[in-house]
């Protein structure tokens, strides 16, 4: 990525955990990050890389960061105006759980929950971007919302962003959404129904790996939990996991594009 990510496009994965440092060693081990634990000012925030470029944040849990208190993986969604965004969120029936504050001078970020529930991050990027490598093994390749009324997020998010959504048009998808910028597919939401009882409205984080099953093996030897293993679906095969310490995430092989 060697550009700005336009308004309402997921451009970071963070996640927070009670023991940071095992969090940086696991993911380290899984996915080849580099990472160490930052300087007092970012409040110890790691900024994991691949191949030298920012994939992931890794921060301690702090009553500070207004999300629950388990481990779990944060999407953040890229605006211009932290603050105009936050106004529309607030007036759209969204919930305010992290203010909006500075990071240093690589931007301004806050945390709400929309409607349903989901917690979502909101980044203003100055010097600091987002994810330089998405879509090749161990980086982000896609970010899902799962929530129990669609229709309620599709308008929250709309009415917040420059996002539309789209019925998905991939065979084997049919009543997928699609979240899309400027024509351009960005993410997806699925109903909460599809997923155990009990499951909470949450947004997921999509890993690519060369081989799902390889990485599975891998992350149960290093002690993460399976809790959907791997399965073939229509953008490729895939499997979800929680970590050693709770925080769930998706891997995906994606499906070669047919001709």
């Amino acid at each position: 990525m060697n550009a700005p990510y336009k308004p309402g496009t997921p451009c970071w994965i963070s996640l927070t955990v009670h023991n940071q440092q095992a969090a940086l060693d696991f993911y380290r081990d899984l996915f080849g990050w580099q990472g160490e634990v930052g300087p007092p000012e970012t409040g110890g925030y790691a900024i994991c890389t691949l191949k030298g470029k920012p994939v992931a944040g890794i921060e301690a849990m702090t009553p500070e960061s207004g999300l629950p208190d388990r481990p779990m993986w944060t999407t953040y969604l890229a605006t211009d105006n932290l603050d105009n965004t936050i106004k529309s969120a607030t007036e759209a029936g969204g919930t305010v759980k992290m203010p909006p504050m500075d990071v240093t001078d690589r931007g301004r970020r806050a945390v709400i929950a929309d409607p349903t529930g989901a917690a979502v991050g909101l980044w203003q990027p100055d010097t600091f971007k987002g994810a330089g490598i998405v879509n090749e093994h161990g980086a982000l390749t896609w970010n899902e919302l799962v929530t129990p009324d669609v229709p309620a997020a599709a308008t929250f998010y709309s009415s917040i962003l420059p996002l539309t959504t789209k019925r998905s048009e991939m065979p084997g998808a049919e009543g997928y959404t699609e979240f899309q910028v400027a024509g351009r597919t960005v993410g997806g939401m699925m109903d909460l129904a599809q997923l155990p009882p009990g499951t909470p409205s949450h947004w997921q984080a999509y890993f690519h790996v060369d081989s799902v099953d390889e990485v599975v093996a891998a992350a149960v030897h290093a002690g993460a939990n399976v809790l959907a293993p791997p399965f073939d679906m229509a953008a490729g095969r895939m499997a979800v996991l929680a970590d050693p310490q709770g925080g769930v995430f998706s891997i995906i092989t994606p499906a070669a594009p047919k001709n």
